[in-house]
């Protein structure tokens, strides 16, 4: 893990006049925050010293770039370090004083429990150490409302996401693909892909948001035009209403779909209706589909910031929704079973350079259920999907996980979600 430690020695002498009494005689028990620990203990009203800010700026700078230069600068080696591994918290000791460190620990697991659809079973994924980073970013200041919204973190997410993409396209940045592939175990997935030599991709970013051929994700029940499928393989959170979606997952203030969408009137066509919420790490396949059949009635994009979309920075009463204050594009579908309305929110996230349309994709343009719509060049992101009230039964399985288990249920591309209208 030697970017650990070189950003560790990279940034520590900014800390010199604050950790000297810090380091001397704090004895603190910095071992890994155990995977059961509950997050609801986390506290909005916990910040972290304005001082350390740069401290932390400096260290995700470093990160970024040497994750850039080195080969392996993606792996689970580096910048993809699981946060709750004995290295990611050796780095953050080195450079974090222990007041604050240990403030934020207590306040926060590094990583979120997800079920398996297809076989049941709860298993627990760490944070990786940038997204740590991005979490420990958020909460500097004495009010986290105006620690969001502060210009200068949301700038240094911007420069950060921009330089990744910028060096993602460089041709130079092929030496990342095989690295990347070996530390995710992704090689058997390659024969899925429409080009399945690592090879043949010539920058790094063209290999993240490599494509996948369509028989490797047949959709749900392909006859009946009431399905409504996932839109991407992803983590995925379910929701009957709005309302239960901000009682049990989206905690942030700030949340409203005219906000989402960027339109009040728009807004106003999915009050009480459903949700459903596609969280894509790093290691998942970065391109997002077609819920259902229908028509591109508009594409809306709208500026925002780059912060994590992590289910800790949903999750946290009292701070703001990143939802709404990330980079998205809005995209209406008129859907052909029904003639509603659905909605189709691609955000952007922590070191997310870009997201586009595939070619063809435009208002107009006919698409069916399980058609690939876009991508995401470098990071994690989500895919919101709004359905119009009643438009919609969804699986209970989802409903369940989501609502009574709170957690994340990792699904693929075309797998059903729900079918309606509901009756």
């Amino acid at each position: 893990m030697n970017t650990l430690k070189s950003a560790a020695a990279a940034t520590k002498d900014k800390l010199s006049s604050h950790t000297n009494s810090n380091n001397s005689t704090d004895n603190t028990d910095m071992s890994p925050v155990p995977a059961h620990h509950d997050a609801s203990r986390a506290s909005g009203s916990q910040t972290l010293p304005q001082e350390h800010y740069d401290v932390a700026a400096a260290t995700l700078d470093h990160m970024t770039t040497e994750a850039t230069t080195k080969p392996d600068g993606h792996t689970k080696q580096h910048l993809q370090a699981p946060a709750d591994h004995e290295a990611s918290h050796a780095c953050f000791k080195s450079v974090f004083p222990q007041s604050s460190l240990q403030n934020f620990e207590n306040s926060w697991h590094f990583g979120n429990y997800v079920i398996d659809r297809q076989t049941g079973q709860k298993s627990f994924e760490a944070m990786s150490l940038y997204v740590r980073l991005g979490m420990h970013l958020l909460y500097y200041g004495s009010e986290q409302e105006k620690a969001l919204h502060w210009k200068r973190t949301r700038e240094l997410l911007r420069e950060q996401s921009e330089k990744m993409g910028k060096q993602y396209d460089d041709p130079a940045s092929v030496q990342h693909i095989q690295p990347f592939i070996d530390s995710f175990g992704l090689q058997a997935s390659m024969v899925e892909m429409m080009q399945p030599d690592p090879t043949k991709y010539r920058t790094f970013n063209e290999f993240f948001a490599r494509e996948i051929r369509e028989d490797a994700r047949p959709i749900a029940e392909p006859s009946n035009e009431t399905v409504v499928s996932s839109p991407a393989d992803c983590r995925l959170t379910v929701f009957e209403t709005i309302d239960l979606a901000t009682k049990y997952w989206i905690k942030g203030t700030g949340f409203s779909l005219s906000h989402l969408l960027g339109s009040v009137d728009v807004a106003s066509q999915f009050e009480g209706g459903s949700i459903a919420i596609a969280r894509l790490a790093p290691q998942d396949y970065h391109r997002w589909h077609s819920p259902t059949n229908g028509t591109v009635e508009s594409i809306l994009d709208v500026p925002g910031t780059y912060y994590t979309v992590n289910p800790q920075a949903i999750n946290e009463p009292g701070t703001l929704d990143v939802f709404c204050e990330n980079k998205r594009s809005v995209m209406l579908l008129r859907r052909r079973a029904t003639g509603s309305l659905v909605a189709v929110v691609a955000v952007g996230a922590m070191l997310v350079g870009s997201i586009k349309y595939n070619a063809g994709v435009q208002v107009g343009a006919e698409v069916r259920r399980g058609q690939c719509l876009g991508a995401f060049y470098y990071g994690g992101s989500t895919v919101i999907v709004l359905l119009p009230k009643g438009e919609v039964l969804l699986d209970q399985d989802l409903v369940m996980n989501s609502g009574q288990q709170r957690c994340e249920t990792l699904v693929k591309v075309g797998w059903r979600i729900g079918a309606g209208p509901a009756r």
